[in-house]
């Protein structure tokens, strides 16, 4: 209560300069890490695609996971004899009959901003409100020195906050201290590249001032081939939003050949795949700048592309898959295009999404994402032709052995931080993973395409104890892994709502996950109450 009084006095004078500078509070919630604790009688869902077992008691020293014994048999007694012993100094949590999987890796995750007026904790609670323990933040939107600083803070556990890897968007001031806004067309500042060399020293730059990698947008082709080398040849990875802007001259299998780890979205890809064209087919009077412009003809560029299955996109999904490449779909985040009174009524915008953020929603000519003018009927029939195109190439790139990640991009487009999280995997089954598909993409593959499949990703000895705990079982439902759970019908006839994260467990510190959700909806309640008294109280001096 404390850091959200002092947080709302703070924002009283700025609220955009309190998201976009002021850093997450120290940590006042979660337990531990423990010298020894015990988790009893869950059932396993260890992320490598193996079918749950369980009941397994794990346990883990400090932040270590140290033993997974399996301890019995569903429906039968749990003989003590076969449980790992506690002493005087191990904490027990009894959680039988309840799910376990690793912690979850948003691949895409925006860590907010002045934008969306939305403070770095009320994103962090929210992410770990549904077991999201690590997220990849492409662009490093609030300046890189900030997020080296509440990486630093997170990896001590000094803040409530999910594991952080900062990757700087090419070509930023990698020693500005502010941004302006945090949307993906905005230059962020850059720094013109104009030559290989130039593209090399930001690069060489970029690694010592201590970022985890690059999010690349688009450049020449000399420079982009000359900064994705670089940025492989010196241990570093990569994320690419491929923009219309530039993806003419370099598509996805350009970035492939040299080295990019992975694309986020989607774009680039169809354009490697046309057969009968090398420009989308653009209307005429196309602008960029104009937002719905924009969205509405990228729903029609699937449908150029070649025929799933044809010798075309057959041989482009093959290149990609020898060349190992990641696909970070982002499903969830274009999803308002195919049907925007859903994404724009989700239940969880009325209690969990700040008033300011809101706003930045709603339509606009200005505010990235909020483009919807004049959104038709007929623009949701293009993209629902879109996403099944879309998904069909993803699925099978699943299917062959590719690797497909998590990510959420939330912040845009109706969709909020954690929520959407749990809607990408909704989307990954709609496109034909299996459950444990799903999951997989969520943890092991996403600590795959971070390089950090050693420490996170799987649940097994040896790996950091980072796991989602719930009473549910998320393979029947994934619904039961938002924050809102999902609704059932009790032996009284009445509806009643079942699931959410229980316990999301970071780095061996265990935390009560719906408190964290109750916790932002006190800071949305505060911001609302805020407003109302602004308007009510006009003469008020804020």
């Amino acid at each position: 209560m404390r850091k959200i009084i002092l947080g709302l006095i703070l924002s009283v004078f700025s609220l955009h300069a309190f998201a976009q500078i002021m850093p997450a509070p120290d940590r006042e919630e979660g337990d531990g890490p423990y010298d020894r604790l015990i988790i009893r009688g869950v059932t396993l869902i260890d992320g490598t695609g193996a079918p749950p077992v369980g009941p397994v008691d794990i346990v883990v020293e400090k932040n270590r996971i140290t033993r997974i014994q399996t301890v019995g048999y569903p429906g039968l007694p749990i003989s003590d004899a076969k449980r790992p012993e506690a002493n005087d100094s191990t904490q027990v949590l009894d959680l039988e009959g309840h799910y376990l999987l690793p912690g979850f890796v948003d691949m895409h995750g925006h860590i907010g901003g002045t934008g969306q007026g939305t403070p770095a904790e009320y994103v962090y609670k929210l992410w770990m409100a549904h077991g999201v323990t690590t997220i990849r933040d492409p662009s490093a939107g609030n300046g890189l020195n900030w997020v080296l600083n509440e990486k630093n803070r997170s990896l001590s556990n000094q803040i409530t906050a999910p594991r952080i890897l900062a990757y700087t968007a090419f070509g930023a001031d990698l020693d500005r201290k502010m941004v302006k806004d945090t949307s993906e067309t905005e230059e962020k500042e850059r720094i013109p590249i104009t030559t290989p060399e130039q593209a090399k020293a930001w690069v060489n730059e970029n690694k010592a001032k201590g970022a985890d990698g690059i999010k690349f947008f688009g450049a020449k082709p000399e420079v982009m081939q000359a900064a994705i080398s670089e940025n492989k040849r010196i241990g570093l990875r990569s994320a690419m939003h491929h923009q219309q802007l530039d993806v003419a001259r370099w598509n996805v299998l350009h970035s492939a050949r040299a080295g990019l780890t992975s694309m986020e979205h989607w774009y680039g890809l169809p354009e490697a795949l046309f057969e009968d064209r090398t420009i989308q087919d653009f209307r005429l009077d196309y602008n960029y700048q104009n937002e719905q412009h924009r969205f509405a003809e990228a729903g029609k560029l699937w449908k150029q592309a070649a025929e799933p299955y044809s010798e075309h996109w057959n041989k482009v999904m093959n290149e990609l898959l020898e060349l190992d490449f990641t696909l970070d779909p982002t499903f969830n985040i274009y999803e308002a295009n195919r049907d925007l009174m859903r994404a724009r009524r989700a239940e969880w915008h009325d209690a969990y999404t700040l008033p300011s953020l809101w706003r930045f929603y709603s339509p606009s000519r200005q505010s990235h994402g909020s483009y919807w003018f004049d959104w038709t009927t007929e623009e949701e029939m293009l993209w629902k032709e879109n996403y099944r195109l879309w998904m069909t190439f993803v699925n099978e790139y699943k299917n062959r052995g590719g690797r497909v990640t998590t990510g959420s991009d939330s912040g845009f487009i109706y969709q909020l931080y954690g929520f959407a999280y749990i809607r990408e995997l909704e989307l990954l089954r709609e496109a034909g993973f299996h459950p444990l598909e799903v999951i997989r993409s969520a943890t092991m593959y996403g600590a795959e395409a971070l390089g950090m499949e050693k420490e996170i990703g799987t649940v097994e000895v040896g790996k950091l104890a980072d796991f989602v705990i719930l009473e549910e079982n998320p393979l029947q439902n994934l619904k039961v892994l938002y924050g809102t759970g999902a609704i059932r019908i009790d032996e009284n006839n009445q509806p009643i709502r079942v699931g959410g994260v229980k316990y999301t467990v970071k780095d061996g510190v265990v935390y009560d996950a719906k408190q964290l959700l109750a916790d932002v909806k006190e800071i949305v309640d505060q911001h609302k109450a805020r407003e109302n008294a602004r308007i009510t109280q006009p003469g008020l001096d804020w």
